[in-house]
């Protein structure tokens, strides 16, 4: 060691990083979110407590519920009518997302433009997102009307859509798509503004088209947008109701006869209440599976922003 090394001072020693101390419920500031838990346990926690218990009993509504020792479930495991509503349930969330998310996209990217003229078709967009989903039942039902709707109305023969089996289940769909596309638009809308300018000044300089940003620029900085709205999608595809009772009953036949509509069907046109609130669970359960795989398995758990590096 030379002399200049044992002259020059040396660097104190970090000091040790402490600990936070664990927050305990005896801390005021903690108790703020007992309200919100309150709420939660009153609206959430108990009731399905007594559809749990509902699950095991034997209860048509009106007399005293008696346990059956787990026939519900055990009816639920070999009932063809509930499976063929699991089968019908996936069909119309696949569908879903297969015709939602590529026009919500090209949606979102068209009225995320700064022209006026684009802002009033947004506006125009958006309606259908405000409306009642009972309501919008009723008005395509009497559109889609073979007597009074709109082709008799102008003159064409009229079609039985939702009266035939292998059309019903398609225009349910047409009419759900038209219902929610706007929120995944604005979803869409929103992703699109945030992506950086210089991004698209750049590949205009490099001679690239609309297309090509389009494709490799435009969709890759969605990746998080698409996560997101495609979970939304998925997962509130097992709770439609209103519209496919509106519309169909679950009809023609067994058709469209989704989780839901089998569960209010059986509960409250067939009174079996315990059955139905095994039914209620099992689609709780399932809605919860398919909404903790698609955060594990898509990234959504992982998601960063578009803009590091920008």
């Amino acid at each position: 060691m030379t002399a200049t090394e044992a002259l020059r001072p040396t660097a104190p020693a970090p000091a040790p990083r402490q600990r936070r101390p664990a927050r305990h419920w005896t801390e005021p500031s903690t108790w703020f979110a007992a309200p919100a838990l309150l709420f939660f346990a009153a609206l959430v926690i108990a009731p399905i407590v007594v559809v749990v218990v509902l699950s095991l009993m034997d209860w048509n509504g009106i007399s005293s519920p008696e346990f059956n020792a787990g026939e519900n479930w055990a009816e639920l495991a070999t009932d063809s009518g509930m499976w063929h509503s699991v089968w019908v349930s996936l069909q119309v969330m696949i569908l879903c997302w297969v015709v939602q998310t590529p026009i919500s996209i090209l949606l979102g990217v068209y009225v995320a433009g700064k022209q006026k003229s684009r802002a009033v078709l947004a506006a125009l967009f958006f309606l259908p997102l405000v409306l009642s989903s009972t309501g919008i039942g009723i008005v395509w039902r009497n559109l889609v009307d073979p007597e009074f709707g709109v082709l008799p109305a102008l003159g064409l023969p009229g079609l039985n859509l939702l009266g035939d089996e292998h059309f019903a289940l398609y225009t349910l769909i047409f009419v759900v798509s038209w219902q929610f596309i706007p929120f995944h638009t604005l979803l869409y809308q929103a992703g699109v503004r945030q992506i950086p300018a210089p991004l698209y000044e750049a590949a205009v300089l490099d001679g690239a088209g609309p297309v090509q940003q389009f494709f490799r620029i435009t969709l890759p900085q969605l990746r998080n947008t698409v996560v997101t709205s495609s979970t939304l999608m998925l997962v509130g595809s097992l709770t439609y109701f209103d519209l496919f009772y509106v519309l169909s009953e679950g009809g023609p036949g067994d058709a469209t006869r989704i989780l839901p509509v089998n569960m209010y069907v059986t509960g409250f046109q067939q009174y079996q209440l315990g059955y139905a609130s095994a039914i209620a669970l099992f689609l709780v359960a399932l809605g919860t599976a398919l909404s903790l795989g698609l955060t594990k398995y898509s990234g959504f758990a992982r998601m960063r922003s578009d803009q590091e590096g920008a």
